[in-house]
C-alpha cells in the first residue's frame, strides 16, 4: 500500500456549486439533495409535526438526543487489569469545533473517581512558604479568576502506535485528549498569598483520590500559566475530571494536571527523585534518555473520514476534517495529504486560534471514488512541524509509549470504509 499512487482531487468551490445549483439543480444532486416534490419526509406531515412534545421541566439537566446515544467515551477492556486504574477515550470522530463536551472528555484514573463534598474539601499550601495556609472552596472563589481554553493530552496518547498500526479508530489512537474552557484562579496568586521562600524551586501537587497522585512541577511553570480550576465549560468540574478542584498545567502532559487537588507542597528539588526519572524521561534507542519531557509537541489527526467515520455517501463533495494542537502555543498551519504524504494542500483553520488549545481544520474536496491515504501535519507558531512516525522512530527508537506525535495515516477505500495503516 505504501507504493500506491492516489491522484490529487481538485478543491470543490462551494460558491460555484451553489451558483450552479440555483441555475440548473444539478449541483444540489451532487451533494445528495433530493427534488422537493419527491421526498415524502419533507413534503408530508410527520409524527413529530403532529403531537406536542415534552415540556420545559421534563429534562431538568439536558441530555443528547436518543439518536446520538452511540456518541460516548469507550475503553479498551484488555488495556489494564482494573478499570479503577485505566483510561477511556474521547470520540473525536463524532465531534466538531474545538470544545469537547464535558460528558465526553476522556478519563484517566489511578485509584478510581473520588466523590468529594465541596463543603468538606480543603487545599493546603505548605513547605517553603512564609505562611502555610488552608483554603476552603469558598476561600478560593474569592480570588480573581480567569477563563482559559486549553487542551489536555495524556503522554501515552497514540502510544500503542509506536510499533505500527494497532487500533482501528481515532477514538482509540488519539482519544486521550480533550479541549475545554477552564475557570479558576491563577496558581501564582495562591502561592503568593502563602509567600514563596527564595530557595523554592519546585511544587508538588497532591490529589485526594485513593492513589494520592503526586507530581513535581518546576516553579517557573507554576508561576506562569497554571490554574487551580473549579469549572469547565461553564459548569462545575465533573467528578471524573477532579471535582471539586483540579490543577491545570497548560501544554504539558496530562498526568501533571492533578485532580481532586488537596495539597501543594513547595520545595527546593523534585520529590521522590527515582520515580521522577521514570515519569519524565523517554528512553532512546541509543540507551540515552530525554529528560523532563513535559511539553506536548505539535500534533494533528484527521477525524473524518476515519475508521469509525467511514464515507457513506459515495463519490462527490467530501469534507475532510480534523484537529491540531501544540503545547508550545498556537497552530499556524495544517497541511493535508490524500496520497500518503506525496503531495500536500494547506487546510483551512476555522474557529478560535488560541495558544495551547485545539484548532479545527477542514479541506473540502470532490472525491472521485479512488483510494485515499489521508494524512495531516501541523505546524505551530515556533515553526515546529509534526514529524512522520518513521522520523520519530529514527530519533527515539521504539522503547517508549510516550509522546508519539507522529503523522497518522488512514486508508479510505473505494467502498468508503477506512483502515488504520502506515506508509513508508
Amino acid at each position: 500500500m505504501s507504493d500506491k499512487t492516489v491522484s490529487q482531487s481538485p478543491n470543490l468551490s462551494r460558491r460555484a456549486l451553489l451558483k450552479a445549483g440555483l441555475a440548473t439543480g444539478v449541483a444540489a444532486g451532487a451533494v445528495g439533495a433530493a427534488r422537493a416534490d419527491g421526498d415524502p419526509l419533507i413534503t408530508e406531515i410527520q409524527d413529530w409535526n403532529r403531537y406536542l412534545g415534552e415540556g420545559v421541566q421534563s429534562r431538568p439537566y439536558g441530555t443528547p438526543s436518543e439518536f446520538e446515544a452511540h456518541v460516548v467515551r469507550r475503553d479498551v477492556e484488555w488495556l489494564t487489569a482494573s478499570t479503577e486504574s485505566s483510561v477511556n477515550f474521547t470520540p473525536l470522530h463524532e465531534l466538531d469545533g474545538i470544545i469537547t463536551p464535558n460528558g465526553l472528555c476522556f478519563e484517566r484514573h489511578h485509584g478510581g473517581i473520588a466523590e468529594i463534598n465541596p463543603a468538606d474539601h480543603r487545599l493546603m499550601i505548605n513547605g517553603l512558604v512564609d505562611t502555610p495556609l488552608v483554603f476552603t472552596m469558598e476561600d478560593l472563589k474569592r480570588f480573581p479568576r480567569e477563563n482559559r481554553v486549553y487542551f489536555l493530552e495524556c503522554a501515552a496518547n497514540s502510544g500503542m502506535e509506536w510499533r505500527g498500526s494497532q487500533l482501528n479508530g481515532c477514538q482509540y489512537t488519539h482519544g486521550m485528549i480533550h479541549s475545554v474552557m477552564y475557570t479558576g484562579v491563577p496558581l501564582k496568586l495562591i502561592l503568593e498569598e502563602a509567600g514563596i521562600k527564595t530557595n523554592a524551586k519546585w511544587i508538588m501537587p497532591e490529589g485526594a483520590d485513593a492513589s494520592a497522585m503526586t507530581r513535581s512541577i518546576p516553579m517557573e511553570k507554576a508561576l506562569d500559566d497554571c490554574l487551580v480550576a473549579f469549572k469547565m465549560n461553564g459548569e462545575a468540574l465533573r467528578p471524573e475530571q477532579g471535582y471539586p478542584l483540579r490543577l491545570v498545567v497548560p501544554g504539558w502532559e496530562g498526568n501533571m494536571w492533578i485532580k481532586w487537588l488537596r495539597r501543594i507542597e513547595v520545595g527546593d528539588e523534585p520529590w521522590h527523585q527515582r520515580e521522577e526519572t521514570s515519569k519524565y524521561t523517554d528512553l532512546l534507542e541509543s540507551g540515552k534518555a530525554r529528560r523532563f519531557t513535559w511539553v506536548m509537541d505539535a500534533k494533528s489527526v484527521v477525524t473524518n473520514p476515519s475508521p469509525q467515520a467511514p464515507v457513506t455517501h459515495g463519490k462527490g463533495p467530501l469534507v475532510i476534517s480534523g484537529v491540531a494542537w501544540s503545547g508550545n502555543g498556537r497552530i499556524t498551519r495544517v497541511d493535508v495529504s490524500i496520497d500518503g504524504g506525496r503531495n500536500w494542500k494547506t487546510a483551512r483553520l476555522d474557529g478560535p486560534s488560541l495558544p495551547k488549545a485545539m484548532h479545527r481544520f477542514y479541506l473540502d474536496i470532490d472525491w472521485d471514488g479512488s483510494d485515499l491515504l489521508l494524512q495531516s501535519r501541523a505546524m505551530d507558531e515556533n515553526g515546529y512541524f509534526q514529524p512522520t512516525k518513521n522520523e520519530l522512530r529514527a530519533a527515539r527508537g521504539e522503547n517508549s509509549i510516550y509522546h508519539n506525535n507522529g503523522i497518522q495515516t488512514w486508508h479510505v477505500k473505494a467502498d468508503g470504509t477506512v483502515e488504520n495503516v502506515e506508509v513508508s
